[in-house]
């Protein structure tokens, strides 16, 4: 699961870049910016614009007095938050994870803990600190299974690791972000030739839209 033969074409818009050079992403959202940036050289060097402009404003402004043990808690900060690979080379070990993802999954995805919904996909939830109402998951869906039809109550992205998928808005393959809001219903669909897996991050819960899968709605809101 190496990015090499496959260049992202779907991207994060700058607003996401801008909150995460700016240290203001939450968790979650960091996390996937963190792993695309892994993926996407093009990405990689708006965001390194982004921290280059970052550090020429910081050095016009006048310096300020720290508080005891303001720059221990940067530090740590800095520790917590995910780092995006170097290098598209860099962007996966041998069991597949992306390196910024290593932390929350150190013994590789197939020994998360998935729950099954259907016969054909599975959710995972990742150890990653829920903020300003984003929690970060992963989906996995079986080859040319579908995950069931829904729409959003806020924001959802997905960031594909292995894979592909179809949906009403596009194709999708490694390294591409998908990105929905509450205007998008959708059904998103694995490739035949394997498995899709996404890392994805969500604002709110999402809304069955299925006949039967609308069962479901109260038992997603939590």
């Amino acid at each position: 699961m190496t990015p090499t033969h496959h260049l992202p074409v779907h991207h994060l818009s700058d607003e996401w870049l801008v909150d995460y050079a700016a240290g203001a992403a939450p968790e979650p959202v960091a996390l996937l910016v963190a792993t695309h940036l892994a993926y996407c050289p093009a990405c990689r060097a708006v965001h390194g614009k982004l921290e280059a402009v970052g550090g020429a404003l910081l050095n016009e402004i006048a310096p300020a007095a720290l508080s005891d043990g303001a720059w221990a808690r940067v530090e740590a900060l800095l520790d917590a938050r995910p780092q995006p690979a170097a290098t598209a080379a860099a962007a996966s070990n041998d069991d597949g994870v992306p390196t910024p993802l290593r932390r929350y999954a150190p013994q590789g995805l197939a020994a998360l803990r998935w729950s099954r919904i259907g016969l054909s996909t599975a959710v995972s939830a990742l150890p990653c600190q829920a903020s300003g109402g984003y929690k970060a998951w992963m989906l996995k869906i079986g080859p040319q299974r579908a995950f069931p039809h829904h729409a959003h109550r806020g924001e959802e992205l997905l960031l594909v690791l292995k894979g592909s998928f179809d949906d009403e808005t596009g194709h999708y393959g490694i390294g591409d972000v998908a990105i929905y809001d509450e205007t998008v219903a959708h059904r998103p669909v694995a490739s035949p030739e394997g498995e899709c897996i996404c890392l994805a991050v969500s604002s709110a819960p999402i809304r069955m839209t299925g006949f039967f899968t609308r069962l479901l709605n109260p038992f997603l809101r939590s």
